[in-house]
């Protein structure tokens, strides 16, 4: 089992391994402190057959009462009215501020899990569960939790750390290769901006059954947002480097109706930004070159068929976008990665050499 220590705000624990769900009763007794009464379990209907049992039964075993709550899967759900049903869950069933929240599922149930402990009573705490590849590598480490409103992604949301968070790589065995390469793109996407070496990993089709790799990724990938999130918690610089490809991304994400899924859209995000700076003589075209061989051996997407002026219209709405300027987050070299800020006008003219 690897162990890796997340230092923000609040210290944590991430654990990576295989057979985890078992003992997740186990471990949150052993971390969280003082302890909870009670355990909230939250998940959507996807996951809840799979899982949800199985932690409940160990959360049971380890003295805690448990209440699940379950809602439709998908980015579709991800909406501030989902955050009223789960906060008043909470609040009909008396929850304290001592008692404990666990986010079972994939980024999704993790950034609204954690939104929703976040506000609810001014804070109580929780724990994540993740069971895709792409919460395990991202979402469910250093602490950004929220939602969608209409007009853009995560434009409602709140800077806090968990708990505990439980990675059981068995859980990757039930995700469709769709979903599992949603989490390849994010793993990427920190081996191009951090880490040279975890970018070979990905010259070669990974798939959900490469259990040791996918461990060492894991670990890898967790290891460089820690210290990333230790450097920068709340994202007034350095932690911008992880948004390569998201800028975009989220706007291709809002422009299909989240039809395009978010790994998909970073993927696309990431060629794109990295086509344009090439244009720009930035980048070299042999990064853009391995980049695209990448992401297409691992059954991403790279294109998309939204014109110009559609995906810079939707890229103002990013959470990160100042009055009349905007930071974009480029690889100059594989393991590095720059920010550039740029005024609206430029920003425009850099979609447009993507294209």
């Amino acid at each position: 089992m690897k162990k890796i220590q997340v230092k923000a705000s609040k210290n944590y624990p991430v654990i990576i391994d295989s057979n985890l769900l078992n003992d997740s009763g186990n471990f949150i007794k052993e971390t969280v402190s003082p302890l909870p009464a009670k355990v909230a379990v939250f998940c959507d209907d996807k996951v809840e057959p799979l899982y949800a049992d199985k932690v409940e039964k160990s959360l049971k075993s380890s003295g805690f009462e448990t209440f699940r709550f379950i809602f439709k899967n998908g980015e579709a759900q991800k909406h501030m009215g989902t955050i009223t049903q789960m906060i008043e869950f909470l609040a009909q069933n008396d929850f304290t501020r001592k008692d404990l929240a666990v986010a079972l599922g994939g980024g999704v149930t993790g950034d609204m899990t954690g939104f929703s402990a976040a506000i609810f009573k001014r804070g109580i705490r929780f724990v994540q569960i993740p069971t895709t590849l792409l919460a395990m590598v991202d979402s469910s480490v250093g602490g950004k939790t929220g939602c969608n409103l209409s007009s853009g992604k995560n434009l409602a949301g709140a800077f806090y750390q968990p708990e505990l968070v439980i990675c059981d790589t068995n859980c990757l065995e039930t995700l469709s290769e769709k979903d599992f390469a949603c989490g390849i793109a994010e793993a990427v996407k920190t081996a191009v901006i951090q880490d040279a070496e975890l970018f070979e990993f990905f010259r070669k089709r990974i798939t959900n059954k490469d259990s040791e790799t996918l461990k060492q990724i894991i670990g890898k990938c967790v290891e460089i947002k820690a210290n990333v999130v230790a450097q920068d918690e709340k994202e007034g610089g350095l932690r911008q480097i992880l948004n390569f490809g998201h800028t975009l991304g989220h706007a291709i994400e809002k422009l299909s109706n989240y039809e395009i899924t978010h790994g998909e859209a970073v993927s696309i995000g990431m060629a794109a930004i990295t086509k344009a700076f090439v244009k720009l003589n930035k980048v070299n075209p042999a990064l853009y070159d391995e980049l695209i061989s990448v992401l297409e051996t691992n059954n991403l997407p790279v294109k998309h068929s939204y014109t110009k002026y559609e995906l810079f219209t939707a890229a103002l709405s990013d959470k990160k976008r100042n009055a009349d300027s905007i930071t974009v987050v480029y690889s100059p070299e594989l393991g590095r990665a720059e920010l550039l800020p740029m005024k609206l006008n430029d920003f425009e003219n850099l979609i447009s050499a993507a294209f």
